[in-house]
């Protein structure tokens, strides 16, 4: 029986026992095609494929540049065809028991550098400062200032920044209360300019006598505050200001360059894992890359015998 024959089995069996959809059943198709494909060009059939040929078909995929979630996806199907031949008798064994699946890559968060971040502020400053600006718009860009020092000194979930009471615009403290995930309390840094740029904000909603309410940012939505989609839309439109790519710019981007920035200057991962308010060291580990290029930086600088180090 040739492989064509033993997929279109495959197919059926899926279509009639398990109710795959037509997008489904084409994923499928797709995926065995290019298989089948190889193990014609390798001069073999699917009945009396090898584990040594699923590992031949899965390194052909990398030398395609195929991602590893990708071939990870054509795995599970070329898994699942072997493992209905072998059940249905069409095959004497099930090759592809012994092979493992692709490592995925690490996915590293996108970060934006210490002048990338000073262009946002510079950009919101800006639009604060135009004297033909309207009252709206100048109070649009006083907010975006506060909002963008708050997220920067202090690494906040947007969850939490979007729904800060307004008293934290008036702490004489240099640090806030903040309740996170699981109803935890953590104590977040304020420098200096997040609390400049907050009281500034909070002065200008007075003179403009928008609604008084429980939030730093009230907003006319159903919680009563700025929404999510709300500040990561007017991000976007500072970042094209900026000259900064929309697509690279979030609201947990900025998150994200705050833990990778404090370490970069030699902050203690388990200090940021505490102002991100990680319960799990292993969550804050993804910025380990930024540890390890620290650490090349510190032995390539410091070591006694590396190139230029001390004598």
């Amino acid at each position: 029986m040739s492989g064509a024959r033993h997929a279109s089995l495959f197919l059926d069996m899926l279509a009639a026992e398990r109710g795959a959809s037509k997008n489904t059943l084409d994923a499928y198709r797709r995926d065995l095609d290019d298989y089948l494909a190889y193990l014609k060009e390798a001069g073999g059939q699917p009945d009396t494929a090898s584990s040594a040929t699923i590992r031949g078909f899965m390194a052909s995929l990398e030398e395609r540049g195929l991602k590893a979630s990708s071939a990870a996806r054509r795995l599970s199907a070329v898994r699942q065809f072997h493992k209905f031949l072998y059940v249905e008798g069409y095959a004497p064994a099930d090759p592809t028991a012994a092979v493992s699946a692709p490592k995925r890559g690490r996915v590293l968060p996108k970060v934006l550098s210490v002048a990338e971040v000073d262009r946002l502020l510079q950009v919101a400053y800006e639009g604060v400062q135009q004297p033909d600006a309207a009252p709206a718009e100048r109070l649009r860009a006083a907010r975006m200032a506060c909002l963008l020092e708050l997220l920067y000194a202090t690494g906040l979930r947007v969850s939490e920044l979007i729904a800060l009471p307004r008293s934290a615009a008036k702490t004489r403290d240099r640090f806030l209360v903040v309740r996170g995930k699981g109803a935890k309390e953590r104590l977040v840094p304020l420098t200096d300019a997040a609390r400049d740029a907050a009281r500034a904000y909070l002065a200008l909603l007075a003179e403009q006598k928008k609604a008084v309410g429980p939030w730093l940012f009230p907003a006319d939505s159903e919680s009563g505050h700025l929404t999510r989609q709300a500040f990561a839309r007017d991000l976007k439109a500072v970042a094209g200001a900026a000259g900064l790519r929309a697509d690279k710019i979030s609201p947990h981007v900025l998150r994200h360059a705050f833990a990778s920035h404090l370490l970069q200057n030699g902050a203690d991962l388990r200090v940021v894992q505490e102002l991100l308010g990680h319960s799990d060291i292993s969550t804050t580990q993804i910025y380990t890359h930024v540890l390890d290029e620290r650490l090349k930086s510190m032995v390539r600088d410091l070591h006694p015998l590396a190139e230029g180090g001390g004598s």
